[in-house]
């Protein structure tokens, strides 16, 4: 069924009734998306929160000089949005693309509304999700400051093993805020 990997998503952060579980994977549509298909681009507002039921997306902006900076990437079991966009409904400064054909859930900030309506647990589970997500960002800040480029690869590849074999070094790359011939480098035994 589409909907059992969002619902064991949601049992790691908060349990919910059968009922309850099946109204709330209601609210969520399902999309297709093609290799290389944008589901976000810089500029507009992101308008869902998206949960990976297949697939592999990158997250990332392009700076003022025409860099590509990946912020992080999405695969199955994961969930993307712009969360500066969508909440203040902003043009977002960030991409969402996927790296393979995908699908995902989507849910919109109406239905996410009257999903906190009808089911108050829900605001706990996104509550939980989004301290969750904190946590992990303010790891990774630390390691961009503490750690150095050989050690953060290795983290990056023995935490996400699943990733590392989707993903061109030239993205690995730039995740890890280093250039392509520096990750070579560090890659050499």
């Amino acid at each position: 069924m589409i909907n059992d990997l969002l619902i064991q998503n949601i049992e790691k952060n908060i349990q919910l009734s059968k009922t309850d579980s099946e109204q709330l994977c209601g609210y969520f549509k399902q999309k297709v998306i093609s290799k290389k298909e944008f589901l976000l681009t810089q500029g507009s507002i992101c308008k869902f929160e998206g949960f990976v039921l297949e697939g592999c997306f990158r997250v990332f902006i392009i700076d003022n000089k025409g860099n590509e900076n990946i912020l992080y990437f999405a695969i199955k079991d994961w969930w993307l949005m712009d969360i500066d966009s969508f909440m203040n409904q902003k043009p977002s400064q960030l991409n969402i693309q996927a790296l393979e054909d995908s699908k995902v859930l989507l849910i919109n900030r109406k239905d996410k509304s009257t999903l906190y309506n009808s089911i108050p647990a829900a605001e706990k589970l996104f509550r939980i999700m989004s301290q969750k997500a904190i946590v992990a960002w303010q790891r990774r800040l630390i390691r961009n400051h503490c750690q150095t480029a050989k050690e953060r690869y290795h983290h990056f590849i023995d935490t996400y093993p699943q990733i590392v074999s989707k993903l061109t070094d030239k993205q690995i790359a730039s995740y890890l805020g280093i250039t392509h011939e520096f990750l070579s480098k560090i890659k050499k035994p």
